[in-house]
């Protein structure tokens, strides 16, 4: 039987009081750490924050001095997604004379896999944690291959295998998660239970802007009334979605989401030669750059409608936000008017048949992802908690998270282009041909080398965390955007082009009701 939002609330409410009392201090640093695990797994996380960050801090300044490999992963993990330093020689405990990891442990798969997980959270300059990957991917691949893992250990060692747990959209995860954390004999009921109740209560929060913004698109759709762009909507809000999820971040989820559909439009009107000539996108950019009404006189007329819609758009963003945040609306529009002198930078390219290095390749594609523009409008309708000095300051400066993200989306977006043969040919070339060019080398090798690239942006990408610790929660949520580019661009697909491929997983979100019983 379906249960009433009302009930549904009431009873999340008096579980999340029970599930506080949980995080009473204790000298058992072990039980605190499974019951974080837990709750960030099973997407609640937002309900606990203060909690969390208590418990993780006291963690991380007590003295940790477990022999169970799986016990230190674990920890190791959950402080360095939180920002918190921990050395890998943690691990050094667990290997022989000769550095490698005891043999002993190639037959403990819950301990590989927590080992597995945890050392892709590794930064520059960490070889070792190189090697535990290796150590634990060959093993638990054997593993796998051999089926000698039982359900649920089997299905997590398969999934992770293909995308490590630092490296998923945590909502799809969770999804998985519920079911297999309903099969573990020492689950706690009181949480698996409050994760169905907040997640159904979400999913109507976000059925219902999903419906929203669908309308809006629908009309932006007829004003401008071009034929040439992609109808992707629900895929701009997914990709919001996976940035920002709780129900009191809303309005930053619908601007955001505007935000990335913008982005497309622009994307796929300056392709040039497929739909816009090199002189419309040279009127174009001027006209963005001047940023007025009166320059609409300036664009092309087919295009004139779509201009008026970014400023319109702009504005209603302006008006959305509180007044002591329009200054971030201000710093938003300019990186919109920088991608927009990217994307014809890159068409210039294209109409020259500029052949760029590979190097040059990436650095302008990079641009044209739209991070930085993205990443400017990440505050946009967040609490004044978030949106301090300092974060914005990382926003304007920072060449490390913002920049990985952008080169992150750029080479999994041109892998999967080209072995699934759909890069656009109006496009410059992509990063793998770039390569292959540039080299002289077969596109398997080309395509080797531009996965080691993306492992050391991973990298950066986790830097941050522990770098800028102190605006986390900006940070996170640039992360949580690249997190998003591998439900769309992992294992070689390209879900954002060919929405079919998500179809089940979105159902999944946005229609599905977790069942309570």
């Amino acid at each position: 039987m379906q249960q009433s939002t009302e009930w549904m609330r009431d009873r999340a409410d008096k579980l999340k009081e029970d599930v506080c009392t949980l995080f009473t201090p204790t000298k058992d640093i072990l039980r605190r750490m499974y019951l974080v695990d837990e709750i960030v797994h099973l997407g609640i996380d937002h309900l606990f924050e203060k909690e969390i960050e208590t418990a993780l801090k006291d963690i991380h300044e007590t003295e940790f001095a477990s022999s169970n490999l799986h016990e230190v992963a674990l920890r190791f993990r959950l402080l360095r997604e939180r920002g918190f330093w921990v050395s890998p020689d943690i691990f050094n405990k667990f290997k022989g004379d000769d550095g490698n990891f005891l043999n002993e442990f190639a037959e403990d798969p819950r301990s590989l896999l927590s080992l597995y997980n945890a050392a892709h959270l590794f930064i520059h300059g960490e070889p070792e944690l190189e090697d535990a990957i290796s150590f634990a991917r060959n093993h638990l691949e054997s593993m796998s291959s051999h089926s000698v893992l039982k359900a649920p250990l089997a299905d997590q060692v398969k999934r992770h295998l293909r995308l490590p747990l630092p490296r998923t959209h945590k909502r799809v995860e969770m999804l998985h998660y519920m079911f297999e954390y309903d099969q573990e004999n020492e689950h706690n009921p009181v949480l698996l239970e409050l994760a169905k109740l907040d997640f159904n209560l979400l999913q109507q929060v976000h059925l219902k802007e999903l419906k929203e913004i669908s309308r809006w698109w629908k009309d932006v759709l007829a004003y401008m009334g071009l034929d040439h762009i992609r109808d992707r909507v629900i895929e701009c809000y997914t990709w919001s979605y996976a940035v920002y999820h709780e129900k009191d971040l809303a309005l930053a989820r619908m601007i955001f989401a505007k935000l990335v559909a913008l982005t497309s439009v622009l994307d796929d009107t300056y392709d040039v030669h497929a739909y816009t000539s090199i002189e419309e996108c040279r009127m174009l950019n001027v006209a963005i750059q001047g940023w007025d009404d009166s320059a609409a006189l300036l664009v092309p007329e087919y295009l004139r409608k779509f201009y008026e819609i970014i400023l319109r758009t702009f504005r209603e963003f302006e008006d959305q936000i509180p007044r002591n945040q329009r200054y971030l609306a201000a710093f938003s529009k300019a990186e919109f008017q920088k991608l927009t002198s990217n994307y014809l930078e890159a068409a210039e390219w294209y109409h020259r048949n500029h052949k760029p290095s590979f190097n040059d390749q990436v650095a302008l594609g990079t641009a044209t992802t739209g991070t930085r523009s993205l990443a400017a409008g990440l505050m946009l309708g967040m609490g004044d908690a978030a949106t301090t000095k300092q974060a914005f300051q990382w926003a304007v400066t920072s060449t490390d998270a913002i920049i990985s993200c952008g080169k992150i989306g750029r080479l999994m977006n041109d892998i999967s282009g080209f072995k699934l043969g759909s890069q656009n040919k109006a496009d410059m070339a992509c990063a793998v041909e770039a390569y292959i060019e540039e080299h002289k080398v077969t596109a398997d090798v080309a395509i080797a080398r531009i996965n080691e690239v993306l492992e050391e942006e991973w990298k950066t990408t986790n830097q941050a965390r522990v770098d800028h610790r102190a605006v986390l929660p900006v940070v996170q949520r640039m992360i949580n955007i690249t997190l998003g580019i591998q439900l769309f661009y992992g294992n070689d697909s390209d879900a954002f082009t060919f929405g079919k491929q998500l179809q089940e997983v979105l159902e999944d979100l946005y229609v599905k009701p977790m069942p309570l019983l």
